[in-house]
């Protein structure tokens, strides 16, 4: 329901990207109202879940555990994710200088710091994405911003992946009935590998690929082609950004997972790296699933089954759940003070 509040304010912050949203013509409105109701959907969804599993924990111990926290951990916890958002404008960075765009990290780490605020106050991820295509399209240009951004995504999907499988891999203390174990994990990251791997190697098979397009609007479709082709060919002359750009994301997710460590930590909750390292990377994927809001839910569902899986008590699992959750989103707001203060500069 949060996104319903902030929709106006976020139209009227960034005009360049939603600027069609005002002038759709009345022939949309329905599409306006499935939106409505597909989101209406996904909170009754994370509602009911969260209202499930609160049924199920014993408040007073959920109460000891909070109380417990250690600040200087949790501070711990905040430094961590921001390693992590430094990490990944890195990351991207490698990218855009493959294609010879050369923007400086500040920048980067400004627009990645924006897009994380878009992330978690919109009700789904692409509204960080669509920030960082807009801040890198006037120097590289829209096609190049875009396919860039989309790499980055599908490296940073890999190395989750990866991470994850390696994870389930060092520790066997989910048993043989664990729904994705390591066999699964790595079967997913091999797919993605395989996948990705023709095109970046022969980027004329992309152009094969989307062919069929043409029907739609032949020169348009020729124009976007000619340079997706030139971007992946850039790549495949430039290997080294991409191999950068895989282990950042792996560098990102182990960062990830030691924020989490440090949260568990902060209420003394014993729980391995070996163990969050398949927890955290699946519950990400569990959150790409559009069924909930944000996550929200599905992810503490995902936290609880795993923490039960390692005999600990489901008030410990949501705990972490909700103070990463919020951690995370108290980090945020300073992305929004930072578009505020770069657009009353401009």
């Amino acid at each position: 329901m949060l996104h319903f509040r902030l929709l106006p304010t976020v139209r009227s912050w960034h005009p360049e990207i939603l600027r069609r949203v005002n002038s759709e013509p009345e022939s949309r409105h329905p599409g306006r109202a499935r939106a409505l109701a597909f989101g209406l959907l996904k909170a009754i969804v994370s509602i009911a879940l969260l209202a499930l599993l609160l049924s199920r924990v014993d408040m007073a111990r959920l109460w000891t555990y909070a109380r417990s926290a250690s600040i200087a951990w949790l501070a711990a916890a905040l430094l961590l994710y921001l390693a992590m958002v430094l990490a990944s404008a890195w990351r991207w960075g490698l990218l855009l200088e493959a294609q010879h765009v050369h923007l400086p990290f500040s920048s980067l780490t400004s627009s990645f710091l924006v897009a994380t605020f878009f992330n978690n106050f919109l009700p789904s991820n692409i509204g960080g994405d669509v920030i960082r295509i807009a801040d890198t399209a006037k120097p590289a240009g829209k096609t190049l911003a875009t396919t860039v951004v989309l790499i980055d995504r599908g490296i940073g999907l890999l190395g989750l992946a990866f991470v994850a499988a390696m994870g389930a891999s060092a520790g066997h203390h989910f048993g043989p009935q664990s729904p994705v174990g390591p066999r699964m994990l790595w079967a997913g990251f091999g797919l993605g590998a395989v996948i990705a791997t023709p095109l970046l190697l022969m980027p004329q098979s992309l152009g094969r690929l989307l062919q069929p397009l043409r029907i739609f609007h032949q020169n348009w479709v020729d124009a976007r082609i000619a340079r997706l082709t030139d971007v992946l060919t850039r790549f495949r002359e430039g290997p080294a950004a991409l191999a950068g750009c895989f282990a950042g994301a792996l560098l990102v997710q182990a960062i990830l997972v030691a924020f989490y460590l440090a949260i568990a930590r902060s209420m003394n909750i014993p729980i391995a790296f070996s163990d969050l390292a398949v927890i955290v990377p699946i519950s990400f994927i569990v959150q790409m699933l559009p069924v909930s809001v944000n996550g929200f839910g599905v992810r503490e569902a995902t936290f609880g089954f795993y923490f039960s899986r390692l005999g600990l008590p489901l008030e410990s699992a949501l705990l972490v759940s909700f103070m990463g959750a919020a951690l995370i989103m108290l980090f945020s707001l300073s992305g929004g003070v930072v578009y505020l203060a770069r657009n009353a500069r401009r």
